[in-house]
């Protein structure tokens, strides 16, 4: 396994597990048209953690490329709702609204080591 698969492993695990230690910041970012928040935070952190695993094994890391690759499409709207909120919040500083408008673009090498992986 390459080191940039063993990042995104990495990335995709801790963020997995977040999603049920402290679900509550991953709801705040779901758009506000769906449904269900709880439960798309903990969906989304099955296939985090689950996606994660797949990439660590030989045998099942093209599956866990495809599935890591349709998350991280599928998280988009989600990441953009948070630089929306983040930037029009008065009480965001600065840092912050930088960091949320500049994490955007770095899903793009996120979802290309996804490829990648599902080529393996």
């Amino acid at each position: 396994m390459t080191r940039d698969i063993k990042l995104l492993a990495v990335i995709l695990g801790g963020a997995g597990i977040l999603h049920f230690v402290k679900p509550e910041p991953f709801e705040k970012i779901v758009p506000k048209p769906l449904p269900y928040k709880r439960e798309l935070v903990y969906a989304s952190g099955v296939v985090e953690v689950g996606s994660a695993l797949m990439l660590t094994r030989p045998r099942t890391r093209r599956w866990g490329g495809r599935l890591a690759e349709l998350l991280l499409v599928s998280v988009f709207p989600a990441n953009v709702q948070m630089a929306l909120d983040g930037v029009r919040s008065e009480r965001s500083p600065g840092w912050y609204k930088a960091g949320v408008i500049g994490r955007l673009p770095l899903q793009l090498p996120l979802i290309a080591i996804a490829r990648k992986a599902a080529r393996s």
